[in-house]
């Protein structure tokens, strides 16, 4: 581990012991630092550094040369950073000082053993798939960062009343979903967004997806699973005259005449899990699996 690049979404003095012992433990290790420039930009006007480090701004700012990036917030944190990292293969892990944290698993009293067991490479690479969205007529909003981690999104706009879908896998008409939206998931799309609509939970390294609509008028509509490999065809009608496109937490205005492509990108992003992390342990903690004591393991 030689070169590490950190990204905040946002600074809150909250974080900042955990900011301090963070870069104090890779200075240790002669690690070269490298800032987003408005995070870095942040610590600077609170004081928090005492030496000035090189920044980035952009994707292209960056390269394979870096060996992690460190995001330090919760785990829409990790999902901006996403659109840095892109095709990279800039492994990401997440210190959580955020509230859930299925992405950003790193606690703020493990700071020091994650580095600990980074470099002694006492950790594994978790690849997680992305989607990736076309629109006709194109979206410019959506030109150069075009994917989504978690999911993509269409919803209703200005507007109480429902819209429809059509919804078409390999060019196959499937359905019409009148609802209030409908989620396209990755697997670890899977507990977000999804899951509060009441989507499956799919493991990460799942070869699926996970359709979901939002507020179904018809109530035998159901999440669906799907093979990764579905290319998905979506076309909205509406009593308004536009709708909303939301990839993750990016979002763009789209007139009824607009068709969505959807289909797993041609990259994935590199998540870092740590020898003593499981994705079954923060599944049980996040949603409170087996807090009934009539589930706990015979001892």
């Amino acid at each position: 581990m030689k070169k590490i690049a950190i990204y905040g979404q946002s600074y809150t003095i909250s974080a900042e012991k955990e900011i301090q012992i963070l870069i104090t433990a890779l200075k240790t290790h002669d690690v070269i630092i490298a800032f987003e420039e408005e995070f870095y930009n942040l610590l600077i006007e609170n004081k928090s550094l005492n030496k000035k480090y090189p920044t980035f701004s952009h994707f292209n700012d960056l390269s394979d040369s870096f060996d992690f990036m460190f995001t330090v917030g919760g785990d829409g944190t990790i999902l901006r950073a996403v659109t840095y990292v892109r095709n990279l293969n800039i492994p990401i892990l997440g210190i959580n000082t955020g509230r859930l944290g299925f992405l950003a698993t790193v606690q703020k009293d493990e700071i020091e053993k994650a580095i600990q067991l980074l470099l002694k490479k006492e950790y594994y690479i978790q690849e997680r798939s992305l989607l990736e969205v076309e629109t006709n007529p194109r979206a410019k909003e959506f030109s150069e960062i075009n994917f989504a981690l978690n999911e993509v999104t269409i919803a209703r706009r200005n507007t109480t009343s429902m819209i429809g879908i059509k919804t078409y896998l390999n060019d196959e008409y499937l359905t019409n979903y009148w609802a209030d939206g409908l989620i396209i998931a990755t697997p670890t799309g899977s507990t977000g967004y999804s899951l509060s609509c009441n989507g499956p939970v799919i493991l990460p390294n799942s070869k699926s997806l996970v359709i979901t609509p939002i507020a179904p008028h018809n109530l035998n509509a159901r999440p669906m699973v799907i093979p990764d490999d579905t290319a998905i065809q979506l076309e909205v009608s509406a009593r308004e005259k536009d709708f909303l496109i939301s990839l993750d937490s990016r979002i763009t205005t789209a007139s009824q005449e607009t068709k969505v492509y959807i289909k797993k990108a041609d990259f994935t992003i590199k998540s870092v899990i740590l020898k003593n992390q499981s994705y079954l342990k923060t599944l049980r903690g996040k949603l409170l699996w087996g807090e009934d004591t009539r589930n706990e393991p015979m001892q």
